[in-house]
């Protein structure tokens, strides 16, 4: 065999070899997920078979006569998500808005650079903030007001301590605000000029051909961003087991305390035996069931615009 011909050969084989480690590391991802899910799934068999579907619309969690139900865990972690993203995703998306169509150039960086260093803070620093910071503004300048407005309805009734669904969905949409604003920045970033340039063509403001042309064709984005602030909200721990209170109840009011499916499990997984540890690792299987179809659902979306949209395109 010739020299070129052996080269050619090793090269062949080193190819081969590369590609079989590159699939075998790829292959870690899906078996690491299956995993995760195997080991939840068979963890929390004794509750599935003891308790049913009903484990799931049932609010009673009772370690000593071993009846465990989930929905006030369920409920607060939907309530406490939604409350976050009814405050953060008008900010957030004004933000992106701002910073990719009317910005400075000379401020874009700095100013998303310091959105984007709100994802690197800790969450067990937020809690901090939270128990020293937000909730005594609250207790001062916030409830008093909002109850005296709209303390007729179920949303603001009850007597507020401080812990509560309010502080918890405030700090989880501070929590979430970043990631919502950066993905939407790049889904805007993505859309093609010409669809500013005609909205200004045709005589629109830069606000108009904001609002006309620019957010209707990075809509999915703007939502998968949303979606995926949301999957980001449903598995937050640590700073809403320090603001929400924990306390098992069904209650629409969100300056009384809650709890979520997270929180329960930081605060009593250590202690938990026996059926009581099957049901924390089923609502465990609930909390990664849920997180992981939002996530699909963003990521799905936010990949539609990306190939839809033009590739290297800039804002003006």
């Amino acid at each position: 065999m010739t020299g070129p011909a052996r080269r050619l050969r090793s090269i062949g084989w080193g190819d081969g070899l590369f590609r079989g480690v590159l699939a075998a590391l790829a292959s870690v991802v899906p078996l690491l997920f299956v995993g995760i899910a195997g080991l939840l799934a068979v963890s929390a068999w004794p509750s599935i078979r003891q308790f049913g579907f009903s484990f799931l619309w049932t609010s009673t969690w009772d370690p000593v006569a071993d009846v465990y139900g989930a929905a006030p865990m369920i409920w607060g972690t939907l309530l406490s998500s939604l409350i976050a993203l009814i405050i953060a995703v008008p900010l957030a998306v004004g933000v992106a808005i701002y910073l990719t169509e009317f910005s400075p150039r000379w401020l874009r960086r700095p100013v998303g650079t310091l959105v984007e260093l709100l994802a690197a803070i800790p969450s067990v620093v937020y809690g901090l903030w939270g128990i020293f910071v937000l909730i005594p503004l609250l207790r001062t300048f916030v409830v008093p007001p909002l109850q005296a407005v709209l303390g007729w309805t179920p949303f603001f009734s009850g007597t507020f301590f401080g812990n509560s669904m309010l502080a918890g969905g405030i700090i989880l949409a501070i929590m979430i605000l970043p990631y919502i604003s950066s993905v939407s920045r790049e889904v805007l970033a993505a859309v093609p000029p010409s669809q500013r340039e005609a909205a200004l063509a045709l005589g629109a403001t830069r606000w108009e051909a904001v609002w006309s042309a620019v957010l209707p064709y990075a809509r999915a984005g703007v939502l998968g961003a949303i979606v995926l602030g949301l999957g980001r909200a449903l598995g937050e721990t640590m700073a809403v087991v320090m603001v929400i209170g924990n306390r098992h109840d069904l209650s629409v009011s969100l300056i009384e305390p809650g709890y979520t499916m997270a929180s329960i499990i930081a605060n009593e997984f250590n202690e938990a035996a026996g059926l009581q540890r099957a049901a924390l690792f089923e609502i465990g299987l609930v909390l990664f069931a849920v997180t992981v179809a939002v996530n699909a659902l963003a990521r799905l979306l936010v990949w539609r615009v990306a190939r839809e949209s033009a590739v290297g395109s800039r804002a003006i």
